[in-house]
């Protein structure tokens, strides 16, 4: 005998089926099939304001009202101080797997604070859209409209303090594959900046390699974790072997181009991404690009230099990295 179904039965079951999950990624983010999107931050989010722990003032500055891109600006009690000196500059780009974090990300606004005193220099946090409500590659284009405010130099900050020949981008994971992104475009454009740094950067591929090959239980991420990633936040990509995504894929731009002098990859030891990393730093040695290299392996899995301060592991890092950015 069949049942015939209600309208009541019908917009329940319809009303199930909306609230399936679709997208899960370590219970950070959940996305169901009716659109809704679940963000679990790790930390809260923080306005800027004067850090008194570090002298480091910032400020948020929309630069596109359509879109609501942002970025925002710390500026170094050193800078105010010697006004016939100008720092250089530093553009970070927050991890997030391209759908997690903001630049107002406690975590990342403190991290900014000591990077910028300690290294002495402006930097730019730039708070691009996020997928899945703005799928790739929204993040692409939003990064270098931002990189390109920046060069423009039209912030009083940037104008008064700011070096605009001494230019470095920063990122991590999501915001270290932009990295390469945009040090891609400027090298396609005849341009470079001073520096690249790359922070357990996020690239991958079909054809698994080194510590993928086995599950690591002391890694916060899983193979299957960021093998569904890509697909999910950028619908039209034609795979994990999208050039985007894998640096090394058939067809992908050759590394021999990159927009830059120097390039310094950081990676912890435990995390899955490590021989993405280490693949980047040799390939990019081999492909005759003539700038500086260096690699670095740490103790510490993905994330690890967020641990600032406190951490001897990640303040030996961002030494690393003050030293790169301020050598002459």
């Amino acid at each position: 005998m069949r049942l015939a179904m209600s309208s009541n039965d019908t917009d329940t079951a319809a009303s199930v089926a909306e609230d399936d999950i679709i997208f899960d990624l370590i219970s950070m983010i959940i996305v169901y099939r009716s659109g809704r999107v679940e963000r679990f931050e790790p930390t809260e989010f923080v306005p800027p304001s004067f850090d008194s722990a570090t002298g480091v003032d910032s400020k948020d500055v929309v630069i596109n009202s359509s879109t609501s891109l942002s970025v925002r600006l710390y500026l170094p009690a050193s800078a105010v101080a010697k006004t016939d000196y100008k720092l250089p500059v530093l553009v970070f780009f927050h991890g997030g797997g391209f759908c997690l974090h903001r630049a107002s990300s406690l975590h990342y606004h403190n991290y900014l604070n000591h990077l910028t005193a300690k290294a002495k220099f402006i930097s730019i946090s730039v708070d691009y859209r996020l997928a899945p409500e703005h799928p790739l590659p929204v993040a692409y284009y939003d990064s270098w409209e931002a990189f390109r405010w920046v060069i423009s130099g039209r912030d009083d900050w940037l104008l008064r303090y700011g070096d605009l020949g001494k230019v470095f981008i920063a990122g991590d994971s999501a915001g270290a594959n932009i990295v390469h992104d945009l040090g891609l475009r400027l090298g396609r454009l005849g341009k470079k900046v001073e520096g690249l740094v790359m922070m357990n950067p996020y690239f991958w591929g079909n054809e698994k390699i080194g510590v993928e090959l086995k599950e690591r239980s002391e890694s916060m991420f899983k193979v299957s974790d960021v093998e569904k990633v890509w697909p999910f936040i950028c619908p039209g990509t034609t795979g994990n072997d999208d050039p985007r995504l894998n640096p090394m894929a058939e067809g992908a731009p050759s590394l021999l181009g990159l927009g830059c002098h120097r390039v310094l990859v950081g990676v912890g030891d435990k995390d899955l991404l490590l021989d993405r990393g280490r693949l980047y730093s040799e390939k990019l040695k081999e492909s005759g690009w003539a700038g500086e290299v260096e690699f670095v392996k740490v103790e510490g899995d993905h994330g690890f230099f967020l641990a600032y301060p406190g951490n001897e592991t990640a303040e030996a890092f961002m030494d690393r990295v003050v030293s790169f950015c301020n050598k002459d």
